[in-house]
Parts: structure tokens; sequence; C-alpha cells
């Protein structure tokens, strides 16, 4: 094959852009030619000796085999590189050895049907900018499996870097859907693990469970863990009992927005009984509790004086017991315990609020009761540290987006790796200097 001017030029630019290894004097090309689909390299390596690995004998060569490999695109197109392997054979009899084929790492270092350069440039568009898989290997030219058996070798071998995050001051819990698997559709929910201040994903375990986030966080060591001064999560206590054994010196701080979203969620209940209790049928848009669903979830004072009206109105035609009237000062009571600045005052009113809401007629006010008795102290914890829960819903965004990028995930390791790569903040900078994981 004949070596034309416009594929010389190709050949320079290249190796100016992607370095020197495919510069004449180290990695020869042997010939090229252009397809309406790709641009297809040969080359050969200058080792003309090579020793045996086990005995140190002088080999003898054993012919060549052609190895094809994706490269970086040229020209806006894809590269396919052929690489004329020369295969090696040691003449000491009694050697295990045997033959072997010749290995280049600055070309292919790994068993991955990408150059090297090609695939660590895969992971960093998958990881960092967070494109698809799909998109990368048909930049590339490649399957996907080709291009996400790179993005997972070198993925893995990034975030096992040592360094990637380091003392934890806040930790943060939550679970997301991960999957729904079988016949049934059997949902499976995965754990995040989250350095709240920095806002990084520390890892993410299987389940939701105590047992798979506890053994994480127990791996990590006595110092570490001894470093962890708050822990913030939402109101399960499934997390809490996580916190209490792998960081009992850690103080456990409930999250604003869903102690809120909880009261809420009990005025909902609340309205959906008497609804059914007065009327015998779910809402309808001429009802009267039906109609005022959206401005009883609605801050008090978010209401003008024409929706304070309507409120009322509707809660006096709809509401004739009061059950809903009393959930819904007790949701703006809650709502008022984080107006309060100072932590004693914030404590006596949550005091009062217990006391009061256990006395209530109103089935949903007592069980909002219930649960801020519950989690009382760590309501508390807020106001001391002012701490919430907020970058692990930020995190578990991201983790999402990853998801919608790549239509699902059936592989929990495909699904680790990606997300880390994308909210887990790795070094980048490191990848160059980094050794794939098989």
């Amino acid at each position: 094959m004949r070596c034309s001017r416009t594929l010389k030029e190709a050949r320079a630019k290249v190796a100016l852009r992607n370095g020197i290894w495919l510069h004449e004097h180290d990695v020869p090309i042997l010939g090229a030619r252009q397809t309406a689909a790709h641009v297809e390299l040969h080359i050969e390596t200058r080792a003309d000796i090579a020793g045996c690995s086990v005995c140190g004998v002088v080999a003898t060569g054993k012919g060549r085999r052609v190895v094809w490999l994706s490269d970086l695109t040229c020209f806006g197109m894809p590269v396919r590189l052929a690489w004329h392997k020369r295969r090696w054979r040691c003449v000491e009899a009694s050697c295990p050895m045997g033959s072997w084929t010749e290995v280049d790492e600055r070309i292919a270092g790994s068993r991955l049907c990408l150059t090297d350069r090609a695939a660590r440039w895969a992971c960093r568009q998958v990881g960092e900018f967070g494109r698809s898989i799909q998109e990368v290997a048909d930049t590339l030219g490649c399957d996907w499996h080709t291009a996400n058996d790179a993005v997972i070798a070198f993925g893995e071998a990034l975030l096992a870097h040592p360094g990637r995050f380091g003392a934890v001051a806040s930790l943060g819990l939550d679970e997301h859907l991960f999957v729904r698997e079988g016949p049934r559709r059997r949902r499976c929910f995965v754990t995040v693990i989250c350095d709240v201040v920095r806002g990084q994903m520390l890892d993410v375990v299987e389940g939701r469970s105590s047992a798979e986030p506890l053994a994480w966080l127990q791996a990590q060591g006595d110092e570490w863990l001894a470093g962890v001064e708050t822990g913030t999560l939402d109101l399960s206590a499934t997390y809490r009992s996580v916190f209490e054994t792998a960081t009992p010196s850690a103080t456990l701080v409930a999250d604003p927005f869903h102690v809120v979203r909880h009261a809420t969620s009990k005025l909902d209940d609340c309205r959906r009984r008497v609804q059914q209790e007065t009327l015998g049928h779910r809402g309808r848009k001429h009802d009267a509790l039906y109609r005022a669903r959206r401005l009883l979830t609605m801050a008090e004072e978010r209401l003008d004086d024409e929706g304070r009206a309507k409120l009322l109105e509707l809660l006096g035609t709809g509401d004739k017991g009061g059950d809903v009237t009393a959930t819904w000062h007790a949701k703006e009571a809650v709502r008022e315990l984080y107006a309060h600045a100072d932590e004693a005052t914030a404590a006596d009113w949550i005091d009062e609020l217990i006391e009061a809401m256990a006395e209530s007629s109103t089935l949903e006010v007592r069980s909002l009761g219930r649960t801020l008795q519950n989690w009382r102290d760590e309501i508390i914890a807020w106001h001391a540290t002012h701490v919430s829960n907020g970058p692990t819903e930020a995190l578990n965004n991201l983790a999402k987006r990853v998801k919608r990028v790549a239509f699902g995930f059936r592989s929990f390791r495909n699904y680790r790796v990606r997300t880390l790569l994308y909210a887990g903040r790795p070094d980048w900078s490191a990848l160059e200097g980094l050794a794939p994981l098989s």
C-alpha cells in the first residue's frame, strides 16, 4: 500500500495532536488508505530483538499477526489501526513460556479493542462530560461493548486511585431506584453515600437496607469514621441506625425539607380521608376539598387575601368536622419551627407542638406529633448545624441524569462506575498515568 500525500499530512496532524507515538521513527506506518467509512492505518513497532520474560534467552521470530484497534478520529472520520504484531518463541526447550505476542503500552497495553489513547479519551468523554456510550462508540467507529469495556477498565482504575476523597466532616445517605427487574418489574434500589460539604458522591452500594452502607462505612476505618461530625438524612430509620452504629459520636440532622414534606403528606392524607367519609368517593373537580388541595399545600404567607378567603370558604364547605383545618394548622406550625434561628427557642416550640398534637382529636395530627417526638433531637440539630440533605439530593439527581442518558441500566457495575465518574469528582489529571483494571 502506498501512502498518499494527503494521508501523510493526516499522519502528521494525528501525531501532533495526540502525541509522538505514531511518529515515523517510533511507530512506523506501513501504509494507509481511506474508505467511505474510516481511515485505515497499518503500523508496526521496531522491536527487532526480544528476550523471554521467564528465562531471559533471546527469542526468535514466529511470524506476525494483525490486531485491529479503533483509534482517535482523523479529519472527523474514525480511524482503524492495523497493528502488525510480531510473534516470538523461546528457543529454550525447558522453558514453559512457549510463544507470545509483543506488547507495546504506547499503542495498547491492555486487552481492549481500542488504542490506549482512544480508551482514555472515551473514559473521559463518558465520565466527565456525561456522554452516552453509544455516542462515543459512533464517534470512534466501534461497537457499544468495545467503548464500554474501555470506560469500565479505566474508570474503575480512576475511582480506585488513592486520594479521590479524604476526610469527610458531613456525611449524607439517600436512596433511589436503580432498575425494575423480572416479569413483575421488581424495584431494585441503590444507596448513595455523599460528602455533603464538598458535594461529592463517595460511592454507590446496592440495596437500601442498613447492611450495605454500614459495611462500606466500616471498611473506611475507625480514623476516617471519627472525622465524621454530622450525618444528614431524610426521615429514614434505616439510615439512622447506620449512623448510630458506624458513627455514634456524629450529630444526626433531619433534613428540613423532608420534615415539612411529611407534615404536608399528613395533610393530604387527612383531606382524602375526610373526602371519603363525607362524600363516599374520591375527590372530584367540583368537590370543595378537592378544589382546595393546591391552596392547602401552599405556604400560608404566600397566600394573598383572595387566596386565603377562598381557602377558608372551601374548608368551611367541605370540612364540617374541622379535621382538615386542624391538620393544616399543624403543618403550618411545623413550618414555623424553622423560622426560629435559636436552638433553645426551637426546642421549646417543638415540645409544645408534640404536647398539643398528642391531645388532638384528629388522627393525622396525632401521627405527625409522634413523628416529631421520634425525631425531636435530629430536627433540633438542624438549628445548631444548619446542614441539610440538599447536596445529597442534588447528587441523586446527577445519578438519575446518567440513567436518562443511558436509557436505563441493568448492570450495577456499569451504573456504579459511570455514576461515580460523573458525580464522584475523580482526579482526571491522574487518568493519563493509570493502567486499566482488567
